[in-house]
């Protein structure tokens, strides 16, 4: 089957002014690499292998000489090698052009390539950046396919919101004793009904579990009980074919009438989140394109400016494609600084957190950027707290 992706992944260099995009692997650790060239992981792989695709011009595949056909379904020139001086001969072939690599000092995840190997090229006169760039142009940008496909995801995800509190208030009002499992199993059911899947079980904490951001539970998890915080947090996508994810917070309380405490603290998060919006909202209306570092900035001096600094403890936000956690921009500026620019059809996360000792609370919306406008997808997002 010929390799379509090649036009793609030039116009993506040619869109960042780079010389070219240097893919590489060894016993398949960079699986970037392998995905993007749709390469076989199960395809043995005991020796380096190089494809150097130039902003214009023929790529150039050069691979060791028991491996030599590992690249056959690429296009290009290629150079076979056996010994290390005949693989820096052709390396220095490549060499007084800036190469996108699949480094970075700050996006860990997109950085595969080890120190040992970076010096080789260098020494062969290479000249490599980061492609975190040049990623987000190819994997992180919705087309209206896309968008569309993320939308319908959205709409679903709302929609399980809706039904679940219900189930929530039911519960409330017939003194039924309700467990975080219960909840959580309804999502799943009606993620399936509506043939929408997801890579993990949705997050449902309440009260002192809410403080986690990440928890998990065995069973039916923890009780409903008066006065607790609830914490929603779901993803997923259609099961179709490139399918984009959809991922939303919610905040409830299992009262009538939430604490002030816990009202203010929700109505100071939903203001970073919305400050946030605005910030992207101005700066793209005023032709700039703001980077995601700038974004979670924003999003902190709002949350900070409201006395919580130190309830902090994540990045604001991450870019959304066929993964949940995907390749484009994210919103962070001190876990894994992230300077890429939201471009048109970036779609990321705005979802502001605050975690004390015996609550927590996060607050999530989906963006893309269409037109240079910043869109919310799905419905109406959360202003008020859910209450029973």
């Amino acid at each position: 089957m010929p390799f379509r992706k090649l036009n793609a992944i030039q116009e993506a260099i040619r869109g960042e002014n780079l010389g070219g995009w240097l893919f590489w692997n060894f016993r398949h650790r960079d699986r970037l690499s392998d995905d993007i060239l749709e390469l076989s992981p199960g395809l043995t792989n005991s020796r380096h292998w190089f494809y150097a695709v130039p902003a214009e011009g023929s790529p150039v595949k050069i691979v060791h000489a028991i491996e030599e056909t590992h690249l056959d379904t690429l296009p290009g020139e290629k150079i076979s090698y056996y010994s290390r001086e005949e693989l820096n001969s052709a390396l220095k072939t490549l060499g007084g052009k800036s190469w996108g690599a699949h480094v970075s000092e700050t996006i860990s995840i997109l950085s595969y390539l080890d120190a040992g190997t970076a010096a080789i090229l260098e020494s062969a006169g290479l000249q490599l950046c980061s492609a975190a760039p040049l990623v987000q142009r190819f994997k992180g940008l919705l087309d209206e396919t896309g968008i569309e496909s993320h939308e319908k995801a959205a709409r679903h995800l709302y929609d399980i919101v809706d039904e679940c509190w219900a189930m929530v208030r039911e519960a409330y009002a017939a003194g039924t004793v309700l467990y975080e499992g219960d909840i959580r199993d309804a999502m799943l059911r009606k993620m399936d009904e509506r043939n929408i899947a997801t890579d993990h079980p949705p997050v449902v904490g309440t009260g002192i579990n809410s403080s986690d951001s990440h928890y998990d539970f065995s069973g039916r998890g923890a009780p409903f009980k008066e006065g607790d915080v609830v914490q929603f947090d779901l993803w997923a996508k259609e099961k179709t074919e490139k399918a984009i994810y959809a991922d939303i917070s919610w905040v409830g309380v299992f009262a009538k009438n939430a604490p002030a405490q816990i009202e203010e603290a929700f109505a100071n998060l939903v203001s970073s989140r919305e400050g946030a919006y605005t910030f992207i909202e101005e700066e793209l209306s005023a032709g700039r394109r703001p980077t995601g570092a700038m974004v979670d900035a924003k999003t902190r001096e709002i949350l900070i400016g409201h006395g919580y600094g130190s309830a902090i403890k994540h990045r604001t936000g991450h870019g959304i494609d066929t993964e949940c956690h995907g390749s484009g921009v994210n919103i962070d500026s001190v876990e894994f600084t992230d300077q890429r620019l939201l471009l048109d059809g970036a779609c990321f996360s705005l979802e502001p957190g605050i975690y004390f000792s015996d609550f927590g609370m996060r607050t999530e919306i989906d963006v893309y950027i269409k037109k240079g406008k910043p869109i919310v997808s799905g419905r109406d997002r959360q202003f008020r707290l859910l209450t029973c």
